[in-house]
């Protein structure tokens, strides 16, 4: 007569350090722990990643070791990283971040440059229970090559890795479990490429599958981002036969749930101790600086102009709704300009023929790219707005509402279309859908782990130097 051994995973990713609604998903993950824990079932709870985000100020002030905190706190297992984790930090930052963790982390495919894998991660553990079943479980993460390679790091392509990696890991499990930060169509892609996988739960791409999709006998689950919703994977595990019988899975909404008292104390000891981080002083300023989204403003070129020195560019272009506030007068506080500039968003110079630089400069001034609400490359804020430049000049002619480039001049000269021109912008705006244009021109240098608010911190410092 066959035994059937139910096993019970609950999964989260993309939070993006939305601390307030984590303490919701928390108490849910609680009450499902007493509840398999009372019934004496097997039970992991996992994080896909992206759990960190310099958005929040506690990240900030943290450098993401208050999240591993909450994960720690919430009873979490298992964890891989999210490129806000991978990316955003510095290699020390990173390396360190998990000192403290009572999980484990899995990733198999970050390396130091000498191709081992960092003391802190484990390419894939297997879990027993206690009735003998063997549960695999792998982590992987996009594998953003420039960025990685810009701060000391070697990432490779999880589909390099995995044909090797699953015959490994299935010898040694009953059950195997992928712990995916790619994106939903790669998680399908990797369902129909590869055997042996039964349950792949996704992060990344915010995809939220509100009932778990079947591909090739591989279970895909994905719960959206921010925590409002907690994935939950059931399996039914026939032992006399050492195969699964039954798979389902649910995004289970979590936005009602009362807060955890334990988690909302522990968010307010970490906020008090951030605190004191972020009111370091570090400008003085005389007077306010307005700002507009859709006008030139001087705020929004000051900070052009901090870019192009930062980056020993010749011209430096910037939208303006990366700065989500106007600059008050007196002293600035580091908190001042996170809150200012919050954005993961990182300088990047790049060689750009001058017939690609006209293209996109009269393209941000159409009326459908300044006021785009973008959402991800790591922009935060509303809406693009209004570029700001610095080393050149651009004339524009407003008829009826919109906008048209008349002429462009770079330190007094007419811009030449065959010239070739070092630019000073944001990242995001060399990963394609933005400006394609950009994102094919090159060569690219990211600056990583520095971000577009440590070059206005470095402008207002120069500028406004605050003397105690």
């Amino acid at each position: 007569m066959s035994q059937f051994i139910p096993l019970h995973f609950y999964h989260t990713n993309d939070l993006h350090s939305d601390l307030h609604q984590w303490s919701k998903a928390v108490s849910y993950l609680k009450k499902r722990r007493h509840f398999h824990e009372k019934k004496q079932e097997t039970y992991l709870f996992l994080d896909i990643g992206d759990h960190v985000d310099r958005v929040h100020p506690i990240s900030e002030a943290t450098r993401g070791k208050a999240n591993v905190q909450l994960l720690n706190e919430a009873g979490v297992h298992f964890v891989t990283i999210g490129n806000n984790e991978g990316i955003t930090l510095s290699k020390k930052e990173l390396d360190t971040l998990y000192e403290n963790a009572t999980f484990q982390v899995l990733l198999a495919n970050l390396f130091e440059p000498n191709g081992k894998r960092p003391t802190w991660v484990k390419p894939y553990e297997v879990v027993t229970t206690k009735e003998g079943i063997r549960i695999g479980l792998i982590g992987v993460t996009i594998p953003f090559y420039p960025f990685y390679q810009e701060l000391g790091w070697k990432v490779k392509d999880p589909f390099e890795l995995l044909p090797e990696l699953l015959e490994t890991v299935k010898q040694q499990s009953d059950i195997v479990v992928l712990l995916s930060h790619l994106g939903y169509p790669q998680d399908r892609e990797i369902a129909e490429k590869f055997s042996g996988i039964d349950v792949i739960l996704g992060a990344h791409t915010h995809h939220l599958l509100k009932t778990a999709e079947e591909v090739n006998d591989t279970l895909i689950a994905q719960c959206g981002r921010n925590s409002f919703y907690v994935g939950r994977v059931q399996l039914l595990y026939d032992q006399t036969n050492r195969k699964i019988v039954k798979k389902e899975g649910a995004a289970v909404h979590v936005r009602e749930e009362s807060p955890s008292s334990e988690t909302v104390q522990l968010l307010k000891r970490l906020e008090a101790s951030s605190q004191k981080v972020l009111e370091e002083t570090i400008a003085d300023v005389p007077e306010p600086f307005s700002l507009s989204w859709t006008s030139p403003s001087y705020f929004a070129n000051m900070l052009a102009e901090g870019l192009k020195e930062w980056c020993g560019a010749e011209i430096a272009m910037v939208n303006s709704g990366l700065l989500l506030e106007p600059l008050h007068h007196g002293k600035i506080t580091r908190r001042d300009i996170h809150r200012l500039c919050p954005h993961p968003v990182n300088p990047c110079l790049i060689q750009v023929k001058g017939a690609i630089l006209k293209e996109t400069i009269a393209q941000s001034f159409t009326p459908q790219m300044i006021h785009l609400p973008l959402k991800g490359f790591g922009f935060r804020g509303k809406k693009i707005g209004r570029m700001a430049f610095a080393g050149l000049e651009v004339e524009v002619k407003t008829i009826e509402d919109k906008n048209y480039v008349e002429n462009i001049t770079i330190n007094g000269q007419s811009l030449e279309s065959d010239k070739t021109y070092s630019l000073a912008t944001a990242d995001m705006f060399t990963f394609g859908p933005l400006f394609p244009g950009l994102s094919q021109s090159g060569p690219k240098k990211y600056f990583m782990p520095e971000t577009i608010r440590d070059v206005l911190a470095h402008v207002l410092e120069k500028r406004f130097p605050y003397k105690p």
